[in-house]
């Protein structure tokens, strides 16, 4: 069955070959995990994949999944279009189990949907990072890392760096920082997101390659360093 993921569009063997020369410890760090496998859902519009992220935002992914799937029953089990979602009674959606404050969030993205504030798929594909997560962050609930995981996870751009992600401060760590070998990871050895942008910088225009990396990075055995 198609799961609607596609492969990124980018070189990948180019993007490594690059980041591997700019930076040999992230290049240590790519060895170790193996080949690239990010593939990017790039089937949805920008509702639907913001409407899915709202969802998902502070819930288990399993939880989650759920809420959606009772919210998409609700209308026929697809995706519903923005003046669909407008018009549907809100005892409809909490019924769901959506909260008042995500009902809220979903009200606002398919209003600035109507409105043009959120694009077409056709159009955001024409945008820049920086207009794209400008203009998605104006949608109540959407921040900067929302817009980012967008990007990352389906427009397939190939230079976002979202250096708030836990996930992303955590692998950097593991991999640039003086972290012994099977040492917990608290809050506070975190690398400051300043520290991590002068660093990435030598990255560019592979940055998206290089947070995929350190996400996993995250999720390794710790029992040897990079």
């Amino acid at each position: 069955m198609d799961d609607g993921l596609r492969p990124v569009r980018y070189d990948i063997a180019l993007a490594l070959q690059q980041l591997t020369a700019a930076d040999p410890k992230l290049g240590a760090l790519i060895e170790r995990v193996g080949p690239f496998a990010l593939r990017v859902k790039s089937t949805h519009s920008p509702f639907e994949a913001l409407l899915e992220s709202i969802l998902y935002q502070q819930l288990h992914a399993n939880a989650a999944r759920a809420i959606l799937g009772r919210l998409l029953a609700g209308f026929g089990d697809y995706h519903p279009r923005p003046d669909q979602l407008l018009a549907a009674p809100e005892e409809m959606i909490r019924a769901a189990g959506v909260s008042r404050g995500k009902l809220l969030s979903l009200r606002d993205l398919a209003a600035k949907t109507l409105d043009g504030t959120v694009p077409t798929l056709p159009a955001i594909r024409q945008m820049s990072d920086t207009e794209i997560i400008e203009r998605l962050s104006a949608v109540r609930g959407i921040g900067t890392w929302t817009a980012e995981m967008l990007l990352i996870f389906r427009l397939g751009r190939p230079d976002v760096f979202p250096e708030t992600d836990y996930g992303i401060r955590k692998g950097y760590l593991l991999t640039f920082g003086k972290v012994k070998a099977g040492k917990p990871v608290t809050a506070d050895m975190l690398p400051k997101p300043e520290q991590m942008q002068r660093r990435a910088a030598r990255w560019k225009p592979w940055r998206s390659v290089a947070s995929w990396y350190l996400w996993r990075a995250a999720e390794l055995p710790q029992s040897t360093r990079f």
